[in-house]
């Protein structure tokens, strides 16, 4: 292996789809690459859509004890302290307004909410298809329970429009209100104008003194797409959705294939 410096300060990688396989568990081979990264001096950053309390099992799992950016980037989560260093929460009395004038445009949503919190709670309407797997979520019965806690994000679905037909029906309805982003199968997000995974990269990065020129970023889902943006070098798993491969540098293998270790270990052997 080469004696050279990692060509960057630091390594931020999306979650599901990402650094996480279909079972949700992060291989060896990866584990490896990334403590080999570490070992050599850069920082790894976890940057997720996911709020803290859907993260945290994971991060503490992998042993993580520095930063993540979760929420979308509305909260920066300080992992070996176990404490929220930045939350940013959607203005509730703007969500409702938003969704209003989105339903009046393509109809009745299935919603859903996070909380904002070390400890929040997401919130499920009725209709609403929520995601299988371990990931803990609260029913609701009354409307308003959605607006009783401050939020990070809504949860939108509709009956008969895809998810990219959703956004960017949303987009073009509601963009001035709040940003829509697609995070995944099922998943179309309400977030605060002008959040992105970007914008809580950017205030991590900035705490460990790492600008947006000393960093790769690797994702699979257009909600990446900022980050690719203010990153140095962005790699799209070969699972990406096509929105973020066009803008991607390079193309790596799927999250089942390692494709973060695929790349970090070309990089230290250089």
């Amino acid at each position: 292996m080469s004696t050279a410096p990692f060509p960057y300060k630091l390594v931020a990688t999306d979650l599901d789809g990402t650094l996480l396989r279909s079972d949700d568990t992060v291989s060896r081979r990866t584990r490896d690459a990334l403590a080999a990264v570490t070992a050599a001096g850069a920082a790894h950053i976890v940057v997720t859509g996911r709020a803290v309390p859907w993260t945290r099992h994971i991060l503490d799992d992998l042993g993580y004890d520095g930063l993540a950016v979760c929420g979308q980037g509305a909260q920066v989560y300080h992992a070996g302290e176990h404490r929220l260093l930045t939350s940013l929460t959607l203005d509730r009395q703007l969500a409702g307004l938003a969704l209003s004038k989105l339903e009046a445009e393509v109809g009745p949503l299935a919603l859903a909410a996070s909380q904002d919190g070390l400890d929040g709670e997401v919130l499920i309407a009725p209709g609403y298809r929520a995601q299988g797997g371990p990931l803990p979520y609260v029913p609701m019965k009354d409307p308003a329970e959605l607006w009783a806690a401050p939020l990070n994000k809504l949860y939108i679905q509709h009956p008969v429009l895809g998810d990219d037909e959703l956004t960017r029906a949303a987009r073009a309805t509601v963009g001035g209100l709040v940003d829509v982003v697609m995070a995944g199968p099922g998943i179309v997000e309400i977030l605060p104008l002008g959040l992105s995974k970007a914008t809580g990269l950017s205030l991590a990065a900035r705490r460990l003194g790492v600008r947006g020129a000393d960093t790769i970023a690797f994702g699979d889902m257009p909600n990446d797409i900022p980050m690719f943006g203010w990153a140095a070098h962005g790699v799209a798993m070969a699972n990406a959705h096509d929105e973020l491969k066009a803008v991607a540098q390079e193309i790596t293998a799927s999250n089942d294939d390692d494709g973060i270790a695929v790349v970090l270990e070309q990089l230290l052997a250089a």
